[in-house]
């Protein structure tokens, strides 16, 4: 009996010994320490004006292109704010005062409005160059603006940007190779007809011409049509004042205008108005029925964006039918 008594007691020691150990670990394993929140990951992105450092999917952005605004809306990423003058007609959600702030004009950001907001990214094209050191010092600011030069390349670039800061590769990749197949089709159409193409853009009564390498040149550059003149000065986004003699003697095959008095609603006369004089109704142009009238929305105020760019090639495929 003394025996058994013993071995009992010394059972009963044990089983208290474990349970006081499984009660520790226990213990350790689901304390009451908070878990500790993933790292937000940090990019540097190079740009043409530098380089920038910014945390990954940012929650205030602000948005000076109107190309770029396209391809996050088509994307489905939320802005804060946007210069709220002149948005292109298929933007027209983000006029909504209540739901974005205005940031000022393209040419004139409101340094006030938008060190308030307090973004995470600026991004800016062009227009806000001469800004761009005063808007880094608000904000992490890159620069999207679209190369003329290397058209296609900077906007798929600009656009793989987007997807990498956004996590939307997959769908960035997926809106690309789209643009890419109609490139291509229109490319092969124009480049076996072997007509030229005079680019013009109209405003005030006067004419601009552009050529390959201006803002406007992925017509030449991109979709395979003959410049009718390869001198025109493609320098300045201005392009080279021409008349209408001009045009009739290069007599082009096809005649793209851009009529920047309807994308600003200046008032002044339809570009079909100052174009087509008695002088350009005797070109092959006219006469063929091949002077395309492009949607300044897409060419003049955005362009370089998911929705826009795939606009402008559309366009000139339906120019060639």
């Amino acid at each position: 009996m003394f025996v058994l008594v013993v071995m009992m007691a010394v059972f009963a020691v044990a089983c208290g010994t474990n349970g006081s150990s499984n009660a520790g670990e226990a213990a350790k394993t689901t304390g009451s320490e908070p878990a500790k929140a993933p790292a937000v990951e940090e990019l540097t992105i190079k740009h043409q004006l530098g380089e920038t450092k910014l945390k990954k999917n940012p929650k205030k952005v602000v948005v000076f292109d109107f190309g770029v605004l396209d391809s996050l809306d088509k994307l489905g990423v939320e802005v804060t704010g946007v210069p709220q003058a002149n948005i292109p007609p298929y933007l027209e959600k983000y006029k909504d005062a209540a739901k974005y702030k205005n940031v000022g004009s393209l040419t004139e950001p409101d340094f006030e409005k938008i060190n308030a907001i307090g973004p995470d990214l600026i991004l800016i094209s062009g227009r806000q160059q001469a800004a761009y050191a005063e808007l880094s010092k608000i904000a992490p600011t890159v620069f999207v603006g679209v190369d003329n030069k290397r058209y296609m390349d900077s906007f798929t670039e600009n656009m793989k940007t987007l997807g990498n800061v956004f996590d939307k590769q997959a769908a960035v990749d997926q809106e690309l190779a789209k643009v890419n197949e109609t490139v291509k089709k229109v490319k092969d159409v124009a480049s076996a007809s072997g007509k030229n193409a005079l680019i013009v853009l109209a405003t005030g009564g006067k004419l601009s011409a552009y050529g390959p390498g201006s803002r406007f040149g992925l017509i030449h550059d991109v979709l395979g049509f003959k410049a009718v003149d390869d001198k025109i000065d493609s320098s300045t986004p201005h392009g080279q004042s021409i008349s209408p003699e001009f045009i009739a003697e290069k007599n082009p095959d096809y005649l793209f205008v851009v009529d920047r008095d309807a994308a600003i609603a200046s008032g002044n006369a339809a570009a079909k108005q100052v174009v087509e004089n008695e002088l350009v109704k005797n070109t092959k142009a006219f006469k063929d029925g091949n002077i395309v009238y492009l949607d300044p929305n897409y060419w003049y105020l955005s362009g370089g964006g998911l929705v826009s760019v795939a606009g402008m090639v559309q366009e000139v495929e339906k120019g060639l039918k």
